[in-house]
């Protein structure tokens, strides 16, 4: 236990290095602070959060936890100035939800730091890591800072194709426009029997500012997104992406119908006509679409109609994060990935493929090392409608 303990101080300190190393100029002169007072007094500190913290659970120290992360953001409130000492504590956190889901108190400790990281950059207190995705989303559109044609992978007869009005459109994402063209081939080839188009000019979601506190930004880029929507005359927005769906579901106008692919493709399996394949699954529960959104039986009922699915050991409200949300892979890679290979120890034996339904997901248990195959459901129902 010692051990451990030690390694969890060294990580932790590593991070606060990192930090130092590399902070933003302090560039607003109003260090005033503040976020829902209620919500963070209603903490009770019984340290339930504690339990369940997956960062905490690396790195071990108090500061790592969501009980020390509201403790601080209390400090602030009460007059504490922001300063970059704070940011490994509210930089780390990856917003997985678990401390809301297991609050006693009823407290939404994400919602408060995410407020919280708002607050930070209203005083300039950022590290190098946020501005440089701050500076790629808004010079490229999207997380990664790729000059390409978003819509690479479609065929030139294929976007000329495309329906200039529709009441469907397929929110395409970052990770599979850029890192993972082959599940966006693949949902545009399941979606386009349905009449879906495509953005002409997609934006990142702006999830990746929302998280790390960059709002002004975010609300630049929701409106060019929100522009092609209403141009092409879309009631229903389908997305492939967990961190995509909560944000348009949650952050954009009430005026659209959010489905996620898992649940889009539950509600018209008849349809797709799957064979049964002799595979046996398990499935990763992404927090976006799980904890956040509470949608757990649409991969599950898809899976079902597939092959054989075998739970992990943690699952639905209980699972644990992978470790990519929350700017934490960006800010602090080796913890995040630590934090998948804790997910990959959930991993029951006699499994084929990890199945989930988030690329972030895809590719930070993918590099974690594990000896299983992380797979997209979408890339399931190819392999069951080929």
């Amino acid at each position: 236990m010692k051990a451990v303990k030690n390694e969890g101080k060294e990580k932790i300190a590593q991070a606060k290095e990192l930090d130092k190393n590399e902070i933003g100029e302090i560039k607003g002169k109003d260090q005033s602070f503040e976020v829902d007072r209620r919500s963070v007094y209603k903490c009770v500190q019984c340290g339930t959060c504690r339990s369940v913290c997956p960062v905490f659970n690396v790195v071990g120290w108090e500061s790592a936890n969501t009980r020390g992360r509201m403790l601080i953001i209390k400090s602030l409130l009460e007059g504490m100035p922001p300063s970059e000492d704070v940011l490994p504590s509210l930089a780390s956190c990856t917003i997985c939800g678990i401390c809301a889901v297991k609050c006693p108190a009823g407290v939404n400790p994400p919602d408060v730091v995410e407020s919280a990281r708002a607050e930070l950059v209203k005083c300039g207190v950022i590290n190098n890591s946020q501005e440089k995705l701050r500076a790629a989303i808004i010079a490229s559109g999207n997380s990664f800072g790729e000059t390409k044609d978003r819509l690479s992978w479609l065929s030139e007869a294929e976007r000329s194709k495309l329906p200039e009005k529709s009441d469907y459109v397929y929110f395409i994402g970052c990770f599979n426009s850029y890192r993972y063209p082959e599940f966006a081939k693949k949902t545009f080839q399941i979606l386009q029997r349905y009449g879906v188009t495509l953005l002409p000019d997609e934006q990142c979601c702006a999830s990746p500012l929302l998280r790390t506190g960059f709002r002004e930004d975010a609300e630049e880029v929701m409106k060019r997104n929100l522009e092609q929507i209403r141009k092409v005359g879309a009631r229903t927005i389908i997305t492939s992406c967990a961190g995509c769906y909560t944000t348009l579901k949650n952050s954009y106008p009430e005026e659209f119908h959010i489905i996620s692919l898992p649940e889009f493709l539950a509600e018209h399996l008849e349809e797709i006509n799957l064979k049964r394949l002799d595979l046996t699954v398990a499935y990763h529960d992404p927090c976006h679409l799980g904890r956040h959104n509470k949608i757990y039986e649409a991969s599950r009922k898809v899976i079902r109609a597939i092959c054989t699915l075998r739970e992990m050991k943690n699952i639905k409200e209980d699972s644990r994060c992978c470790g990519g949300g929350g700017g934490v892979r960006i800010g602090y890679p080796e913890i995040s990935l630590e934090l998948a290979r804790k997910r990959l120890e959930d991993v029951p034996e006699g499994i084929d493929f990890i199945v989930t339904s988030c690329p972030l997901c895809v590719r930070n248990l993918r590099d974690a090392g594990g000896n299983i195959k992380i797979i997209d459901i979408v890339e399931l129902v190819a392999m069951a409608m080929e």
